[in-house]
Formats: C-alpha cells, sequence, structure tokens
C-alpha cells in the first residue's frame, strides 16, 4: 500500500511539474519578440507604380539624338567630283533619258556624268547598249556577272552598286549579287560561269598572261568565239568604266543600294 501510494503521489508530482514546465515553455514563447516571416508576398516584389506626372524611362534603342544622314544621302547631287559643264542634252540624247525614266524612275548618274559632252556620252551610251543589252551568246545575267567580278577586281564603288543591284534583280537572287561583289569563288556556280568569270578576272589583272588555254578552256566550256570576243569586250569595258568612275569619284543612284533585297 506505502508503494504503490508513493508511486501515484510521485506520478502526479511528475505530472504537475510537466505542467509547469509546458507553461513556462509558453510564457518564454510568448516573451520573445515576434519575427515577420522571410517570405515576401509576390505581390510586394512587383515594381511600384510610376506616380503621377513622373516619365517613364525610354527605351534602350531610343535615342534623343538626332540620327545622321545615310551615307549615301548627297550621292543623287554630288555625283561626281569634277566641275564639268552644264549638259545640254541633243534630241536623241533627251529621249534616250526620257526612257530611263520611264523604265528606271531614274537617270543613271554614270549618264549624267558624261552628259557635258553629247559625242562622249553617245559613245558611251552606245557601248554599253551593245555590250550589255545587244545579241550575245552571253546572257544579260552572265554579262551582268562579268561587269560585277571585274568591278569587284577594281574596287569600283559606282559599279559594284550598280551592277550588283542589276545581278539580284536579273536572277531574283539577292545572295548571289552580293557574292559576286566579295567573292566569286565562293558562289556555287555553273562550269560554265565559273570559266567565263575566271577570264574575265584573269583579263583584268593578268592580261599579259592570257594565253591559248585560256580560251580553250571557254570553248570547251561551251562558249563560241565569238562569245569569248563578248567575253573579252565586256571586261575591258568595264575596267575602263571603273578607271574612270574610280577617278571622277562617281557616286551610283542612292536607289541602286535597296533594289531587289
Amino acid at each position: 500500500m506505502g508503494v504503490a501510494g508513493t508511486r501515484k503521489k510521485s506520478s502526479g508530482a511528475r505530472q504537475g511539474a510537466s505542467a509547469t514546465d509546458a507553461t513556462v515553455r509558453k510564457a518564454s514563447r510568448d516573451d520573445k519578440p515576434k519575427t515577420v516571416s522571410k517570405t515576401v508576398p509576390k505581390t510586394v516584389l512587383r515594381r511600384a507604380p510610376r506616380a503621377a506626372g513622373q516619365e517613364a524611362a525610354a527605351p534602350k534603342t531610343q535615342t534623343f539624338m538626332p540620327a545622321p544622314p545615310p551615307s549615301a544621302a548627297n550621292d543623287d547631287i554630288a555625283f561626281v567630283a569634277l566641275s564639268l559643264p552644264e549638259p545640254a542634252l541633243n534630241e536623241s540624247m533627251q529621249a534616250y533619258f526620257d526612257k530611263c525614266m520611264e523604265k528606271l524612275g531614274f537617270i543613271p548618274n554614270v549618264l549624267k556624268a558624261y552628259a557635258f559632252d553629247m559625242k562622249k556620252l553617245e559613245a558611251f551610251a552606245a557601248m554599253y547598249n551593245d555590250l550589255m543589252l545587244g545579241p550575245s551568246g552571253l546572257s544579260k545575267l552572265e554579262r551582268e556577272m562579268i561587269a560585277v567580278a571585274v568591278s569587284s577586281q577594281n574596287r569600283c564603288y559606282y559599279c559594284l552598286v550598280a551592277h550588283g543591284a542589276a545581278v539580284r534583280q536579273i536572277s531574283g537572287d539577292p545572295s548571289l549579287g552580293e557574292l559576286m561583289v566579295m567573292n566569286y569563288r565562293a558562289a556555287r556556280l555553273s562550269k560554265r560561269q565559273r570559266a567565263m568569270l575566271d577570264f574575265a578576272v584573269k583579263l583584268t589583272n593578268e592580261p599579259w598572261a592570257v594565253e591559248d588555254h585560256d580560251r580553250e578552256r571557254l570553248r570547251r566550256a561551251g562558249f563560241s568565239d565569238r562569245d569569248i570576243w563578248d567575253i573579252a569586250a565586256i571586261a575591258g569595258f568595264y575596267n575602263m568604266s571603273n578607271r574612270v568612275a574610280t577617278a571622277t569619284d562617281m557616286r551610283p543612284n542612292s536607289v541602286y543600294h535597296a533594289m531587289a533585297r
């Protein structure tokens, strides 16, 4: 009986002690300063609304500086670096200029540059029309490709821009025009076209080195002797035109830059 009574007492004491400890712990927790949860509601992380009257930040691409004029802005006005007499077109050349306006919508600056002398203008226009538009075993595209490949060797700004546009327009392939300007060897050309351009470029860079085997290569590629004459004549014409254009700082019409892209 005594032992049992002692156990009950001890058990009651322990229960009392436990209750006391729990009360102490609760009080201790209540006494500690409460902390705010570190989890920030999503709404707090949102950007604060702009105050009334406050300007929005300008986009990175926006600029308040005046935009510079296009690099070709004056090329349709100051298209040659020489002070030449004002043109007085004769009847045939006036008709030719009118035809250019009708078909192209503009007059190529090279024609305006030659217009100070009717004989020179007529001779230039006649040679151009015969070589580039007249009957030939070469297609119009092939003739324009020669013009660009030769002009690329001579780094003629006028002819690269004008005839690069022509290649893009005739071929319907903008990348071909770029390849002709930069490096025709990188283009996927037919054997015929590659032989034609190799000959024209060799005639431009090393005319003294052209020999029978160069002409024979053209024949094997399918060109007739008349075609070989035309390749040589076109290459010669653009070598001359490149040098005149560069010597006079002739500028291409600005419209060429965006054509057929």
